[in-house]
């Protein structure tokens, strides 16, 4: 029996659309309810197992308050059918850190900081950490 492997694009709309969903706060069960679907349905979806046609990934949209274009957003040029590099192992280390609940706080915290400096200087120090840890 051979195992079907997830199309790379399904995957990463499903992890977009887990990414929003948690930054809203909302369960799978209560997305389930609101699209009339089982949370069993939502975490195929979420993982890529389960294609999200374009009528559903509307719905889905509306739902979380975002453009559909969200969805494709940081989509790896080779995914996307592009000629040139891809950063396909860099997006799923985004979406695989986004998923937990430190980089859900983390970004969370760095949203609501307003003042663009301070921000720099969160980048500048988180990068400047990552580097010692690296040494």
């Amino acid at each position: 029996m051979i195992k079907k492997v997830p199309n790379p694009i399904d995957q990463h709309v499903g992890g977009r659309v887990r990414i929003r969903r948690v930054l809203t706060g909302m369960s799978q069960e209560k997305l389930g309810e609101a699209l009339g679907l089982t949370f069993q349905q939502v975490q195929k979806y979420e993982k890529g197992t389960n294609r999200i046609g374009a009528s559903r990934l509307q719905q889905i949209a509306s739902i979380l308050g975002v453009a559909i274009s969200f969805f494709f957003e940081g989509l790896p040029a080779e995914a996307a059918g592009r000629i040139g590099a891809s950063d396909e192992g860099d997006t799923s280390q985004v979406i695989e850190f986004l998923s937990t609940t430190e980089g859900l706080q983390l970004n969370k915290a760095f949203a609501r900081i307003k003042d663009p400096k301070v921000r720099r200087r969160v980048v500048d120090l988180v990068s400047t950490l990552s580097h010692e840890d690296a040494a």
